[in-house]
């Protein structure tokens, strides 16, 4: 009997850090849907982002690809056309590939390999927000980024993000008793189901709100660092994000965290859904679902928030294969990322093999984990980039084993064990018994990198996107590259940057009932 290749529902959110997940030991945030994918499922416990912002995290994803190889440096950056992606080998496999949400995908391909897209991206497909390390670190961010949603944090009765996730769910739906309707011969389906919740703005329904016992709500382990006590990077973030304008009190760390874990369950209420109609229409025995989110969360950690750093909080993932009849349940502890994701779905759908692919990718079948828990040949090996926003430049995450290198500009590093020092608060990269490790690590991290050239390629692309951006006429749509859906989706959800265009203040407008926005300082 030939070999039936299982459908893949591929179940993606944005901004969910696992540390907020009762399956990696959260004693607060309530996910029955999650903790049944990962009660019978295979649970990653050590995966990692490739990029901690949204769209080259993505890009990595999509092409299996570390960021500084294609040239996926900010939020403002295009992966090449002629880039393949999971969907493109998934499809020489035979799959059909649709897509529900979110992407991030940036320029004038707004597909890459998918054949369909259900809806429209929440965020601008153009060059709106094109980093510039040109600018000092204390420039607005050009997505309008700052530490407001904080502030604004609580219930509210509707948001754009519930808008949009709201429709993603519905159309995903819909398309899954589409797909059941077929006839029994039809193509294995790729189905990539994406949602922007729990990133912020911190707002959930007052139905998820009220879940939780607000005096229950956890606070950070890790307390506020001086900012004179701060690394290089972190420095740059704190006036990156305007940290340094606002007054974030303990309420309002409390009320932040309170209305990310509503946003939680809200999604959590969706995977559910998602997972009730498989069963429903009889499709469950023939479907892998995976669950994964593009990056973490700070969530308040050092007085940190949103992501864009190399601390466990912002860079780490969940990762979940459920599949009971292939995988048995068990949790994998060796260091995953994201890029691993596209040869571990081309292996499950008989795909072309590495050796056949166009280009050579970074990231590695994860098969033989699913299988058996354990791949003598596995690298163990998590690699992660950050080139975008409130940087000094390129800087590079490598996991190892237990051991986490964070190599930041002017050959400044940070080293921990994570076995020993989970909330990162042990230096070992200047302790002479660590150097041997050190160097080693710096050995992998630099291998095929070069920092100084990084930082090059990252500032002429700058300068190119910005040139072509700057050029346009602001009242123009000849760059507004954004999916349509339907008629009138170019000119839907957040679609410029700025403060006063950009992400906070068109979410904030959205928001009903209208929060007024707190002032800076």
């Amino acid at each position: 009997m030939p070999y039936k290749k299982p459908n893949i529902l591929f179940i993606m959110v944005d901004e969910l850090a696992p540390q907020a997940l009762p399956c990696h030991g959260h004693p607060v945030v309530q996910t029955p849907n999650i903790d049944r994918l990962a009660c019978e499922g295979v649970v990653f416990e050590n995966a990692y982002t490739n990029s901690p912002i949204c769209a080259p995290a993505r890009a990595a994803m999509m092409t299996g690809r570390h960021t500084p190889t294609i040239g996926a440096f900010d939020n403002g950056t295009e992966i090449p056309t002629s880039t393949p992606t999971m969907a493109h080998y998934l499809r020489a496999a035979g799959y059909e590939a649709t897509l529900s949400g979110k992407m991030h995908f940036i320029g004038p391909d707004q597909l890459h390999g998918f054949q369909r897209r259900l809806t429209t991206d929440i965020y601008p497909a153009n060059f709106a927000w094109t980093a510039n390390w040109q600018r000092p670190p204390t420039a607005p961010n050009p997505a309008g980024v700052t530490v407001s949603p904080v502030l604004e944090a609580g219930p509210c009765i509707r948001s754009m993000q519930i808008d949009y996730d709201d429709e993603v769910e519905h159309v995903a739906l819909q398309e899954l008793h589409d797909l059941a309707r077929r006839p029994s011969d039809a193509p294995p389906f790729f189905l990539t189901v994406s949602f922007t919740h729990p990133h912020p703005p911190f707002t959930c329904g007052q139905e998820h709100w009220d879940l939780y016992d607000h005096d229950a709500i956890d606070m950070p382990k890790v307390g506020p660092i001086a900012e004179g006590d701060m690394d290089e990077a972190s420095r740059y973030l704190y006036f990156g994000h305007r940290r340094d304008r606002f007054t974030v009190t303990d309420a309002a760390v409390r009320n932040a965290r309170h209305a990310y874990y509503g946003m939680i369950s809200y999604i959590d209420d969706k995977v559910g859904r998602l997972m009730d109609a498989l069963e429903q229409l009889g499709m469950s025995e023939d479907t892998i679902v995976v669950f994964t989110s593009d990056h973490g969360e700070m969530l308040g950690e050092r007085s940190m928030w949103f992501k864009m750093n190399m601390f466990e909080w912002s860079v780490r993932v969940p990762m979940i294969f459920w599949a009971p009849g292939k995988f048995s349940p068990k949790r994998v502890k060796e260091n995953v990322s994201l890029v691993d994701l596209l040869p571990t779905f081309t292996e499950l759908g008989h795909g072309p093999a590495p050796e056949d692919f166009p280009d050579e990718v970074d990231g590695n079948s994860m098969v033989k984990l699913l299988t058996t828990g354990t791949d003598e040949a596995w690298p163990d090996v998590a690699i992660s980039d950050y080139t975008a926003n409130a940087t000094p430049g390129p800087v590079r995450m490598i996991r190892r084993g237990p051991f986490k290198l964070i190599h930041i500009p002017d050959n400044l590093s940070l080293l921990f064990n994570l076995d020993d020092d989970p909330d990162e608060l042990n230096n070992l990269a200047n302790q002479a018994a660590h150097q041997p490790l050190l160097e080693e690590l710096k050995a992998i991290a630099f291998r095929g990198y070069d920092p100084e050239q990084v930082s090059r390629e990252v500032r002429t692309s700058q300068r190119r996107r910005l040139f072509i951006r700057d050029s346009a006429d602001p009242n123009s749509t000849d760059s507004n590259w954004a999916y349509v859906a339907r008629p009138g989706d170019e000119d839907r959800f957040v679609r410029s940057g700025g403060i006063a265009k950009g992400e906070n203040a068109t979410k904030a407008l959205a928001r009903f009932p209208y929060v007024e926005p707190p002032l800076e300082r």
